[in-house]
């Protein structure tokens, strides 16, 4: 499961968790914490989607057919690793930092309901991976961190962006299925017009909030083209490639500026990494 995972850049929000300690100069041995944590929490969220996942994926063209009737065949097993992971993590949490009880309640929570209900709804898919984009990089931060909370932020709308990408991509095997995202709703053309201006409003924030810099290199999305979307999903998965790959040049822009000045330097807003909000308990 982790293999296919990573291969498919679908647990980016662990990197990003790891580079918000690194901004903040947490402690050494408050980064390996956090980033175990960060760590077990993507495998019980990657777990429970796929064990919820378990019929879909069975029809779904781009699943392993025996990693699928290997996890139909345990499910009792699958429950009890979810039980398992979730006891330790709400131990590190409680030991560690109550702050990571809250990312633990939440992440898990909005993943829950995105796999069960939410990712089949039209632009609650949207909503939910925008959100699900925000918590789980707060591994990576005390929840009084300003900076830490500006940096989340920008990667919950870079998540924003990815999900109608996503939905792009299988709104054939989708349709097919019944499953009523939001590319299936709206149709192509739609979605890509909503994902520009997610763009937008993603760029926007980074130049804004972070650093012009930021904002400068993640405005090159709104320039990639898309073409024949609705042929199939091989031309979506190359655009969705270059997307990644801009928003990591970006998002790597923003962590070393903000590191090197110890805070972002947005045109309008500049966040101290010191400042902290009033949230002291839940550090």
């Amino acid at each position: 499961m982790l293999v296919f995972r990573l291969r498919k850049l679908e647990m980016a929000n662990l990197a990003g968790a790891v580079a918000i300690t690194l901004v903040l100069r947490l402690p050494p041995e408050d980064v390996l914490v956090r980033a175990l944590f960060a760590g077990l929490l993507n495998v019980l969220v990657y777990l429970n989607n796929d064990y919820l996942d378990v019929a879909i994926d069975a029809d779904a063209p781009d699943k392993d057919p025996a990693k699928v009737a290997f996890l139909r065949d345990h499910m009792g097993a699958a429950v009890g690793a979810q039980l398992v992971l979730l006891l330790i993590l709400a131990a590190i949490g409680w030991m560690h930092s109550r702050g990571l009880l809250v990312v633990l309640a939440l992440g898990g929570g909005i993943c829950w309901a995105y796999s069960a209900r939410l990712k089949h709804t039209a632009l609650l898919d949207v909503l939910a991976m925008a959100a699900w984009g925000v918590v789980m990089p707060l591994c990576g931060a005390p929840l009084d961190s300003a900076l830490g909370i500006a940096l989340a932020l920008q990667l919950g709308l870079m998540s924003a962006v990815f999900e109608p990408i996503q939905t792009m991509r299988d709104h054939r095997a989708d349709s097919a299925l019944g499953i009523r995202t939001t590319a299936v709703v709206l149709g192509v053309p739609s979605t890509l017009r909503l994902t520009r201006a997610l763009m937008l409003l993603c760029a926007l924030y980074a130049a804004l909030v972070l650093h012009p810099v930021a904002g400068a290199i993640a405005v090159v999305a709104i320039t990639m083209p898309l073409r024949d979307a609705e042929r199939g999903p091989e031309p979506v998965e190359r655009f969705w490639t270059r997307i990644k790959l801009v928003y990591g040049l970006a998002w790597l822009a923003a962590c070393a500026l903000c590191y090197l000045g110890e805070g972002s330097h947005g045109w309008l807003l500049s966040v101290d990494g010191a400042a902290r909000l009033p949230v002291g308990a839940w550090r």
